[in-house]
């Protein structure tokens, strides 16, 4: 499907952020709450407009319960409070990043992080130190492999 391009249900959203949103289907995008102090990730939310709106307006997370179909304050139940610190959109418009204080477990387990459940096995990756250019083995500015035919042309004689 599909993403739309506005809302669906009303909101009191400033039209400019408002714009700049990409929503799926059902008029929602995801928030990620972080954690300001550690900058550990600890949740993932939904929003609507609505519920960025509240967002940025109250001072403390807004989300969209996609199974209750309802708004919900992160710790009006469990007192687990999440204060807003800031609140950025990212390069594509289709994820908020909402940075907080939280108070007491983020996730409805009583965790710390919603991410707590345990690593998943990952080969590990490191980046590779590339080698220093020889602009006498290149051709118009690319690397030419040891392999490549037109590498022996271009390789210096001794």
């Amino acid at each position: 499907m599909e993403p739309m391009s506005g809302p669906r249900r009303p909101s009191a959203l400033d039209p400019t952020i408002a714009a700049r949103l990409k929503r799926d289907e059902h008029g929602l995008f995801p928030a990620v709450a972080q954690q300001r102090d550690t900058g550990q990730v600890l949740m993932v939310g939904w929003m609507d407009d609505e519920a960025l709106h509240r967002t940025l307006t109250t001072g403390r997370c807004t989300y969209w319960s996609r199974s209750r179909q309802e708004y919900w304050v992160k710790g009006d139940t469990s007192g687990h409070v999440q204060w807003v610190r800031s609140v950025a959109l990212d390069c594509d418009g289709d994820t908020v990043l909402v940075v907080v204080d939280q108070v007491g477990g983020a996730c409805h387990t009583g965790d710390e992080t919603c991410f707590d459940a345990g690593a998943m096995p990952a080969v590990v990756g490191a980046p590779q130190t590339a080698a220093p250019r020889d602009p006498d083995r290149t051709r118009a500015g690319e690397p030419v492999e040891e392999s490549d035919p037109a590498a022996e042309t271009l390789t210096p004689a001794p």
